[in-house]
């Protein structure tokens, strides 16, 4: 028996035969918000922004989820 066949569906193989992981979608969301913040406030480095990020993420009761990109933005910038 293949014991791959067995392995959870929580991740998928995307149709040009590529794992994702079911947390892809959540990293590149992510990565953009970053990359905006990055552009928006050059003055500060990556993990400055993402502290700030994590700073939002904890007044909001420990999620991100919910809030639109554009919120969780205009709050990290409040921060920075």
């Amino acid at each position: 028996e293949n014991s791959l066949q067995k392995t959870s569906t929580c991740s998928s193989v995307n149709p040009s035969g590529v794992f994702v992981s079911p947390y892809a979608l959540n990293l590149s969301s992510f990565t953009k918000l970053i990359k905006r913040l990055q552009e928006k406030h050059p003055g500060f480095s990556r993990d400055e922004i993402v502290e700030a990020v994590q700073e939002v993420r904890k007044i909001n009761k420990g999620v991100l989820s919910g809030l639109a990109i554009s919120s969780i933005e205009e709050k990290t910038s409040a921060i920075l």
